[in-house]
């Protein structure tokens, strides 16, 4: 598997002399968390399969397959172009997307951005000249989809009727 060059990183504030190897390492595990780590999928890479991960990606090649990224940021960039079932914290589209797509917080769709596929996000943004066809579902941040209770059920499917009891003939 390919790991980015740590060498990359930039340098680190100097501590005091005075701070001990405890609060270095206390200050190197907290700058950590803090730092935004974003990989990057150039315009030759093509990709078919799974694509899950832990980091926000930035897509400009191809992918066909699914792209699940809950917890992160997706960007399809001016060159992507995506055939695929998408779900991830948030969206930013400026490339093409076939697919339908699930985002926990918001969908963009940027002027050159195009989506052809279904969209669930409490926030969507489709700029003007964006490319847009299928539907839009909108909840609430956190609940359920819309029609969708806590416990699966659909509020507005139509019940099967009930069955009648024969009733005997008197005679």
């Amino acid at each position: 598997m390919w790991k980015r060059d740590e060498a990359v990183k930039p340098p680190q504030p100097a501590t005091s002399s005075t701070s001990g190897p405890a609060s270095s390492a206390r200050q190197t595990e907290s700058a950590s968390r803090h730092e935004r780590r974003t990989v990057n999928i150039g315009t030759s890479v093509v990709i078919k399969g799974e694509l899950s991960g832990s980091e926000d990606l930035t897509i400009d090649g191809q992918l066909e397959g699914t792209i699940e990224l809950r917890q992160h940021v997706l960007t399809i960039g001016p060159h992507g172009r995506i055939k695929a079932q998408v779900a991830a914290k948030a969206m930013v589209i400026e490339g093409q997307v076939t697919g339908d797509l699930t985002a926990s917080e918001r969908i963009d769709i940027r002027d050159n951005g195009s989506v052809d596929g279904d969209l669930v996000a409490p926030r969507v943004t489709i700029a003007d000249g964006a490319h847009f066809c299928g539907s839009i579902d909108m909840p609430r941040q956190g609940t359920k989809s819309a029609g969708e209770r806590e416990d699966g059920e659909n509020p507005h499917a139509v019940a099967a009727p009930a069955p009648v009891a024969a009733t005997q003939a008197r005679s």
